[in-house]
């Protein structure tokens, strides 16, 4: 079967999810029970459950929904093609009459191309582009790393677009160093949305330049930097963000470092209290990718030199709230170094 890939024990684990995710490159998978289908998983529900402080040791059973969207098999292929454009559904499963999975029909099967569809917002982007590129030398004593090529577009160019299919037209871009380049560049294509770069007159942080918007940015936006690419659904980022109303939320991609060693765990006078064969550890990495409110411009300092890390300790001394969106490991793309570069240009 041509979807025998995409099924997953129920009693498999949340990382066994996102990893089999990652290795397929798709977000949504078939959970069975021996040979019974009992649902789908996505990859929002485990970000819902990891959000949730949940382990990811924790069986994928537990984070199933009580009912999903299914087709029949009296449905005609017109009446599949209705209900996946409806519900943007990325898979569909057709069940018989006693809730045997008889058949799974997929977007691009049914459309011929493999384009998800996504909630539409358009709010402003700001992409920090006024680093020196030292990561990515020498090519960067060329070219401005914004403007490094990365298949057929530049690095800026791919930003761009995942932001403009989700429904973005008005982009900020902080430049510093060979900024009139990045401008030239930027003004002789033909895009169809709005570009306009600020000039940072001297290295200020991740941040700093941020406050050369004042007065420009009036309501909740996206920051990112120039040298990631986040492949995941932004509006249900930025859903998180408003629900939780969140001052800042970080984008956080889950980062797994497997031990080669068995690990102990002692206690009292060196108990042995469990031993553990060459164990994996996941963290929350800060991907580079983050949406603020409009009023934290203000908090920013003025042609000083400021990270967004301390406008997170700013905001969190005060009070307010922060928060953090995870993605899975491969759903981020960081290409600021020459290896991380070539591997992406690789894969894609």
């Amino acid at each position: 079967m041509k979807y025998k890939n995409r099924f997953i024990e129920s009693s498999a684990t949340l990382l066994d999810c996102l990893k089999k995710m990652d290795q397929l490159d798709k977000k949504l998978l078939l959970v069975f029970e021996k040979e019974l289908f009992i649902g789908l998983v996505s990859i929002g529900d485990i970000q819902r459950a990891i959000i949730k402080n949940q382990s990811l040791d924790s069986p994928v059973k537990s984070v199933l929904r009580g009912s999903i969207r299914y087709a029949n098999t009296s449905m005609s292929i017109e009446e599949i093609r209705e209900m996946m454009i409806q519900h943007r559904m990325e898979m569909l499963p057709v069940l018989d009459k006693d809730k045997n999975l008889v058949e799974v029909y997929f977007w691009e099967d049914i459309f011929r191309e493999n384009e998800q569809e996504f909630d539409s917002f358009n709010i402003p982007v700001v992409i920090m582009a006024g680093g020196f590129g030292t990561r990515l030398r020498p090519l960067t004593n060329v070219l401005p790393k914004p403007l490094i090529p990365i298949g057929e577009k530049t690095m800026l160019e791919e930003i761009f677009d995942r932001f403009h299919r989700h429904g973005c037209t008005q982009f900020y871009i902080s430049v510093n160093y060979k900024a009139e380049l990045i401008n030239f560049y930027l003004q002789s294509l033909n895009l169809p949305y709005s570009t306009d770069c600020f000039l940072e007159e001297k290295p200020l942080g991740t941040a700093g330049s941020l406050h050369l918007l004042k007065g420009k940015i009036n309501e909740t936006f996206f920051v990112s930097n120039c040298d990631i690419i986040i492949e995941d659904d932004y509006a249900n980022i930025l859903k998180y963000h408003q629900e939780n109303k969140n001052e800042i939320t970080l984008v956080a991609a889950l980062k797994h470092f497997p031990i080669a060693y068995g690990t102990l765990e002692t206690g009292v006078d060196g108990e042995l209290l469990e031993l553990k064969e060459k164990p994996e550890l996941t963290f929350k990495i800060n991907s580079g990718m983050y949406v603020l409110e409009p009023h934290l411009i203000d908090e920013i300092p003025e042609n000083e030199f400021f990270h967004i890390t301390h406008l997170i300790e700013r905001v969190k001394q005060r009070g307010g709230k922060v928060g953090v969106f995870p993605v899975s490991e491969k759903s981020w793309k960081d290409i600021g170094e020459a290896h991380l570069l070539a591997k992406y240009f690789n894969a894609n």
